[in-house]
């Protein structure tokens, strides 16, 4: 958490949300003792739980207030999520990989964190749920999901690595007074891709 105000991490809901939530549990044994230093690890599937100044990065972007609705593209290991439940949102979390899907649903009921998950695409989001007050995509994106960002209320916020290839560029997409939607960027970041459209989705 120090390194993580060192680097400019100054919304204390996010640091008092990821003080709470234990990363070491997202992890298997193998990489337990580097739970806690500021890399990515490997968590199956070909995906990977983000680094810790990644989730407190996005979280602070996305400005999250308690009980606010936010959609979540990628469940991932469910750290993220847990990060945005202990924020006091009402998570709405989409995951594509079967295994991942199974891993932190399971994990996250046994944490005590009641959101809800679905199994599916994440271009397609929830829109059963819809509109959420925040979108959170935790994958690289080459392109702006328009389905997403019907997903989205009026005033809604949503973050995004955007780009393709290594590197990301970091992206807050906003609605103006006029319906218009706004980007801007904030660094660059490296993100595992986000896998292509299909066609189910279950919950």
């Amino acid at each position: 958490m120090e390194e993580l105000l060192e680097k400019g991490i100054t919304d204390t809901r996010v640091i008092d949300a990821m003080n709470k939530v234990p990363r070491h549990a997202f992890l298997t044994s193998a990489f337990v003792e580097l739970a806690y230093e500021n890399k990515a690890l490997p968590i199956g599937a070909e995906q990977t739980i983000s680094a810790p100044y990644t989730v407190a990065f996005q979280s602070q972007l996305l400005d999250v207030e308690k009980g606010m609705k936010v959609l979540e593209i990628g469940t991932g290991s469910g750290y993220q999520t847990s990060v945005l439940c202990e924020m006091g949102a009402k998570v709405y979390s989409i995951e594509r990989q079967k295994l991942l899907f199974d891993t932190s649903k399971k994990l996250l009921a046994e944490m005590g964190y009641k959101c809800h998950l679905a199994y599916g695409d994440g271009y397609k989001g929830i829109p059963v749920f819809a509109p959420y007050d925040r979108i959170i995509i935790t994958c690289a994106i080459p392109v702006v999901p328009e389905e997403l960002l019907m997903q989205m209320k009026p005033g809604g916020k949503l973050v995004m690595p955007f780009g393709e290839g290594d590197k990301q560029e970091m992206t807050l997409i906003q609605e103006d007074a006029e319906g218009n939607f706004q980007n801007t960027y904030y660094g660059e970041f490296s993100f595992v891709p986000m896998l292509e459209k299909r066609s189910n989705t279950k919950s």
